[in-house]
């Protein structure tokens, strides 16, 4: 365990993400959606990827009829049917950063061009399937609090169990059968297997700790070393696909710096 930093790359797409809420709440209702239909359960207990797709929205505050209606509309019929499939699209930003995109769409031909003109117009080229996605991997993602309300007028906030202490989180994480963790200024972001996501989460609330939210994501596993003039130039790239409403998520090879953040940030 090492508690790295990897914050700086995550924090940018939250901050993206956020400031467009709307948005953003429809493609976790998608995400939802399609977790419930290919899970074939609307019981997060017994449909896993409905879970984990469950915690990410709750993470970004989508309201729980929101959540409802989601997973009832995986099992509607006629024009409240969901006809959503997965698209991976993998390709080339400026510089030759990697950058791999997740989709869930109704209609493939529309999507394939818009994320086709979005590589085109800011400089990338757009891909064959395998060409990038050997460059990531697939880890579970867990965002714990340092320090939760209490209640208490005159000391609202308080310590979260063994999220207050590095040490002793370190071990819950241990315990719990983390792989790593991160020190992410007010928060801690745990990482682990994919098929381990939910089973740590819950093993983390036994030890006391408040969870604030679980996902799954996409790691690079070489990042890519950029300029800050250059860096700019790929999260054009990397916000201009976020806006699409087909694509859930994006994910690219660019070592994001502190260096690099607070030239992003300007």
């Amino acid at each position: 365990m090492s508690g790295h930093s990897k914050w700086a790359t995550t924090k940018h797409r939250k901050a993206a993400q956020d400031a467009k809420r709307s948005a953003l709440f429809s493609k976790l209702s998608r995400n939802i959606t399609v977790a419930a239909k290919e899970g074939g359960d609307p019981n997060p207990d017994n449909n896993a990827s409905l879970a984990a797709a469950i915690e990410k929205a709750k993470g970004y505050s989508l309201p729980k009829d929101k959540i409802k209606t989601a997973i009832d509309k995986a099992f509607g019929s006629g024009k409240d049917a969901a006809n959503y499939e997965t698209v991976v699209y993998e390709g080339y930003g400026p510089c030759g950063v990697a950058i791999l995109c997740e989709a869930l769409t109704d209609n493939r031909n529309r999507t394939a061009a818009d994320v086709r003109a979005a590589f085109t117009h800011a400089g990338g080229n757009l891909g064959t399937s395998g060409s990038v996605s050997y460059m990531f991997e697939r880890k579970g993602q867990i965002m714990v609090s340092k320090e939760i309300e209490t209640g208490d007028k005159k000391h609202p906030m308080g310590p979260n169990g063994a999220a207050a202490d590095e040490e002793e989180f370190e071990m819950a994480v241990i315990e719990a059968g983390g792989d790593d963790y991160e020190d992410a200024d007010e928060e801690w972001i745990v990482y682990t297997q994919p098929s381990d996501l939910m089973a740590v989460k819950k093993a983390l609330e036994e030890q006391g700790v408040q969870v604030k939210g679980a996902e799954m994501t996409m790691e690079a596993t070489t990042p890519a070393t950029v300029t800050a003039n250059d860096a700019k130039k790929v999260m054009r790239l990397v916000d201009k696909l976020e806006e699409l409403e087909d694509l859930q998520n994006v994910y690219h090879t660019m070592d994001i710096t502190e260096e690099i953040a607070a030239a992003l940030d300007e």
